[in-house]
């Protein structure tokens, strides 16, 4: 990781004007125009056992029904004013179908369909829509073998933030981001660059290898981070509350109901994001984050965070251990015919296997290295420990 023209803070972690991070195979750049992307907007995921799942996203979770049938539920969060946030569509493989983005204006699905023809993708695209509520749409299966929806006309629905009396003590107001797993993590960020996002945070060694990295389209930390793993498949999709205490009466809420072994990971507190989280896993084993109060980015000359994955505090500001499981489960995608994609190895080191495999060491201040955790905290990030 090179310091050239990055600052290190006293909070430990570097920041730069640009993305420090360069793809040894990138993707072609298309002459053509990207779509102005607004934000992450619904997920569409088949479950294969819906009234399970719809339980779950309604009566634990409490989101919202706008419409449903025998097949199908699509969901919205407290204060969308749009059709739905996600679709659950019964069928016999748990997978995502559509990672879904608003665009700016109905001439960027134009724009959407000659950037993915010029690039040789599949592309798709029905005026009445791929979903209930949602008019015309394109669906790609882009360079990275990720299932992607552009759409701007969309059925309006009562906004409900006013609504008080539907709140409940773990309300979800808004979808916030997906994350998604991919073998080449600088290949797949320069790629959604030229599609126009800018990336806000990332993890990297000395060496240069990258582990993740966060990219937003609205003003936030992200609308997608990309994850390194084999892939590509979904790592979890998120859902924000308005405060932390909300997180924490999921967590009692699911206690209460003896399904505490739904949560993998946390409540906690990310250094990446700097938001405050809670990892859930659905019937189908699909991950749902729950996360709040992470911060501004929309300023032009917002500053580019770096992490040491080595930095204990990157992913839990408070230095909890990672569950084994969090690295290295994720959900499969599906191409548009519905067949699941092939998942490809990542090549490059794992995250988990140079934090805590066998041989990993993390720390919390750099220059003192692993002997800067007490000694009963050591080896806390090694997978024997953990198990």
């Amino acid at each position: 990781m090179s310091t050239n023209d990055k600052t290190l803070t006293s909070s430990g972690f570097y920041v730069s004007q640009e993305a420090p991070i360069h793809a040894d195979h990138p993707i072609p750049t298309p002459s053509a125009p990207a779509p102005d992307i607004l934000r992450c907007a619904y997920m569409e995921l088949v479950v294969t056992d819906l009234q399970r799942s719809r339980a779950f996203y309604v009566d634990v979770l409490g989101l919202t029904v706008t419409e449903e049938d025998e097949d199908t539920v699509h969901l919205r969060s407290l204060e969308e004013f749009i059709h739905h946030n996600l679709v659950l569509r019964k069928g016999p493989v748990a997978a995502v179908a559509a990672f879904s983005y608003r665009v700016r204006t109905p001439e960027d699905l134009d724009k959407a369909v000659a950037f993915y023809t010029e690039l040789g993708c599949r592309v798709e695209r029905r005026a009445e829509g791929f979903t209930t509520g949602i008019g015309d749409s394109v669906r790609v299966e882009d360079p990275l073998g990720f299932p992607y929806e552009f759409f701007h006309d969309v059925d309006h629905v009562e906004r409900l933030a006013w609504r008080y009396d539907l709140y409940t003590p773990g309300a979800l107001v808004r979808l916030d981001h997906f994350n998604q797993v991919t073998p080449d993590v600088p290949r797949a960020t320069k790629f959604m660059q030229d599609l126009g996002f800018r990336v806000t945070e990332d993890i990297q060694d000395e060496a240069g290898t990258v582990y993740a990295a966060w990219m937003r389209r609205k003003p936030t930390v992200h609308d997608t981070a990309m994850t390194g793993g084999d892939g590509p498949r979904m790592h979890h999709v998120a859902f924000s509350t308005h405060e932390k205490h909300n997180i924490l009466a999921i967590c009692d809420k699911l206690g209460a109901l003896r399904m505490s072994d739904r949560i993998e990971r946390g409540p906690g507190r990310h250094g990446v994001s700097n938001a405050f989280y809670l990892y859930l896993r659905d019937p189908d084993g699909h991950r749902v984050e729950i996360y709040t109060q992470d911060y501004y980015t929309g300023d032009p000359d917002n500053p580019v965070v770096t992490w040491d994955v080595h930095d204990n505090q990157r992913r839990d500001w408070w230095g909890n251990p990672v569950v084994p499981s969090w690295y290295t489960e994720a959900s499969l995608v599906l191409d548009l015919d519905g067949t699941p994609q092939k998942v490809v190895a990542r090549t490059d080191a794992s995250e988990m296997a140079v934090t805590i495999g066998a041989d990993g060491f993390s720390y919390t201040r750099p220059e003192e290295g692993e002997a800067s955790m007490p000694e009963w905290k050591q080896g806390e990030y090694k997978l024997g420990h953990q198990l």
